[in-house]
């Protein structure tokens, strides 16, 4: 049943997603869209709520549970930049506003892939405080190691993108030369070679 609920959360969110940006851009209707949009952590919190309920309903804490909070923590930890990110695409798609791209040189790209890694750091956490909850509620050490090696998935997982973030730091890609064009991105009219 979590793992349903997960995969509904899933759905939802992009549902909820499509709905609010549709609501926004193309309705015209900019408050209703950004309300739709503020629903999308309704379902983290019924995820919660639910998960919560089979523990206490005496399920045995599983993968389930683990991955349960790991999407809750991915969600709190990414979910805003996700939704930022695809506000800006359909602005840019709808009202001609500049495509929403990250800097693609030296400290600033660095910096960027930092703030990004630290949502993978508030992920970890936010899964890692939930993991403990649930192992302090069922109190049962014997039935609740599947618990703990969730954590060890979630800040290995932060530790991996740490080393990826680290790594625009360390090897900067360096921007062009001044004058020098850079490549254009627009698509070819190929019937006039």
């Amino acid at each position: 049943m979590i793992v349903t609920l997960i995969i509904i959360c899933e759905v939802g969110f992009w549902v909820l997603l499509a709905a609010g940006l549709a609501t926004r851009y193309l309705l015209k209707m900019p408050r209703l869209g950004a309300a739709i949009l503020l629903l999308e952590p309704v379902l983290e919190l019924v995820l919660l709520v639910v998960t919560a309920l089979d523990l206490k309903n005496g399920a045995d804490p599983s993968w389930k549970h683990g991955l349960a909070a790991v999407y809750i923590g991915y969600t709190v930890g990414h979910g805003h930049r996700t939704i930022k990110w695809l506000d800006g695409h359909a602005a840019h798609r709808f009202h001609g506003t500049p495509v929403p791209r990250p800097p693609r040189y030296g400290w600033a790209r660095a910096r960027h892939e930092g703030k990004v890694w630290l949502g993978s750091v508030v992920a970890a956490a936010v899964a890692t405080g939930l993991l403990l909850l649930a192992m302090w509620y069922v109190d049962d050490p014997s039935r609740t190691s599947s618990l703990e090696s969730w954590m060890h998935v979630a800040w290995r997982t932060a530790g991996i993108h740490g080393l990826v973030a680290l790594s625009y730091a360390v090897f900067q890609k360096k921007a062009p030369a001044e004058g020098a064009e850079e490549r254009d991105e627009r698509p070819h009219d190929l019937t006039k070679v």
